[in-house]
């Protein structure tokens, strides 16, 4: 939001493109998603808080399947559709871990067919994916058709085709699927919209949007959540891959706190200095530079400073980052807005019109699905290798039977650590990335795999953010 609006003081007509916020973060850990200090999308509290229904109507679509498809197994269950292997969860916008592994269709004979299901929560909803990917309302029903629900008794795999309410769940989403515009706290104008994650989901705002900005705008600035290995790797195999855009420039945030952090320093004395913990952490930071430029996109490492950062700190990252050709700029959006990250603008700006920029994803579409899983957890996490849970190898012979060999691969890991273990701070070594579940999402157009322990239903921590939000007449406080 910073950059966009120093770009905006420069006179470069840009547009910002930014994924809504979900519930479970902003009453969980991570609070809000519109931004902090003088770099805010107005207004915060609305945003926040239910914004324009998108996210209830994309939990509704899914409702609807969920609840249409267990009615099917009730009666008369024509698609012969193994109840032991449903593969279609149900969904909520809330951290819930109670809901991620529960039991259905008791109460007796009228209660539906006793099975076991689960929760997502919305932003790992396949439809979130197919709502931030479609192009227009008929590739949508296209899109929504193509679900995998689950597998018949003889193994071949049931979309949601059969089930025939792909034209009812676009009703749902026919309002929601419309950009919503909004404006920054510096006049820049900003559309928010769509909202999966990057961590379990594949963390881009909707390429309808993206696709708006471009021409409405003479640059787009848009995020994808976490670090490179996650939120930027989903976006330049993923979202570029599908929507063909041709990104020019990256921008890595940084802190000061996060490399001492991953420099191995505690987390209660980070705002003590030490050079040395900045020095050892920064390989995390050459990690994720890298990795951008692994996909052919110049990187600029934006340094978000603290208050509590010092000059030789600082001077360490910047000094870092050009021993290896990145050019580091320290930036205040949270202090000073826009006016705080004209620096940052102008080497933006400077690499857009260097035109150095050749992306192009990390792998082929025609390598097989476990190809791609051991290429980006070598190319991008530098493990040593993936180990696949047998039932998960079963399950990727089966998807690329049914069509899915050419899909790409949605990893949904721990945003912590390169690694899937959230303990191995840095740029860890000598480790492998373990596949635990592979999931369809054959109406995005790629697969989910889950590694470690991570999960796509997250939970409320011993003092969640909820905890801190109020309203007192008729004013909504808490919200960050």
């Amino acid at each position: 939001m910073g950059l966009a609006d120093a770009l905006n003081l420069r006179e470069r007509n840009p547009v910002l493109c930014l994924r809504e916020p979900s519930l479970g973060p902003v009453f969980g850990i991570k609070g809000g998603a519109a931004g902090g200090g003088h770099s805010q999308v107005v207004p915060m509290e609305e945003i926040n808080l239910h914004f324009t229904g998108d996210f209830h109507a994309i939990s509704s679509a899914h409702a609807l399947l969920s609840a249409v498809l267990d009615n099917h197994l009730y009666r008369p269950n024509t698609l012969s559709i193994d109840p032991t292997r449903i593969t279609w969860p149900r969904a909520v916008d809330m951290n819930d871990r109670a809901l991620r592994n529960i039991i259905v269709g008791l109460g007796g004979r009228t209660g539906g067919v006793p099975r076991q299901d689960g929760f997502v929560i919305t932003a790992a909803s396949e439809i979130m994916a197919i709502f931030c990917l479609a192009d227009g309302t008929s590739d949508l029903k296209e899109r929504l058709d193509r679900i995998i629900i689950g597998y018949r008794k003889s193994g071949e795999p049931i979309r949601a085709e059969g089930l025939g309410v792909s034209g009812a769940m676009a009703a749902l989403l026919k309002d929601a699927v419309n950009p919503n515009l909004v404006q920054t706290l510096g006049g820049t104008p900003a559309l928010v919209h769509g909202g999966p994650f990057a961590n379990i989901a594949h963390g881009c705002n909707s390429l309808t949007a993206t696709r708006v900005g471009l021409s409405l705008g003479d640059v787009v600035v848009t995020e994808a959540g976490f670090g490179a290995d996650l939120g930027a790797e989903k976006f330049f195999d993923i979202k570029c891959r599908f929507g063909k855009l041709k990104p020019e420039a990256a921008v890595i945030v940084a802190t000061v706190r996060a490399l001492k952090m991953n420099g191995g320093k505690a987390k209660d004395d980070l705002a003590t200095e030490d050079v040395d913990a900045v020095k050892r952490g920064f390989a995390n930071l050459k990690g994720h530079a890298e990795n951008v430029r692994k996909f052919g996109v110049p990187p600029v490492v934006a340094l978000n400073r603290f208050a509590t950062d010092t000059e030789a700190e600082i001077a360490a990252i910047v000094d870092g980052c050009a021993d290896m050709g990145v050019r580091a700029v320290v930036a205040n959006p949270w202090g000073e807005g826009g006016a705080g990250c004209l620096d940052l603008a102008d080497a933006v700006w400077d690499v857009l019109e260097s035109g150095d920029a050749d992306y192009a994803p990390l792998y082929p579409e025609d390598m097989g699905l476990t190809e791609k899983m051991e290429t980006i957890a070598r190319e991008i996490y530098g493990a040593d290798g993936v180990d696949i849970d047998p039932s998960a190898a079963r399950e990727i012979a089966v998807l690329e039977e049914a069509g899915l060999r050419s899909a790409p691969v949605c990893i949904a890991k721990t945003q912590y650590s390169f690694s899937d273990d959230p303990k191995l701070l840095g740029r860890p070594t000598g480790f492998r990335i373990s596949v635990r579940e592979v999931t369809p999402s054959a109406g995005a157009g790629f697969v989910v795999a889950k590694t470690g322990a991570i999960m796509t239903m997250p939970g409320l921590g011993a003092a969640p953010s909820a905890m801190n939000v109020d309203l007192v007449d008729g004013v909504v406080s808490g919200l960050f």
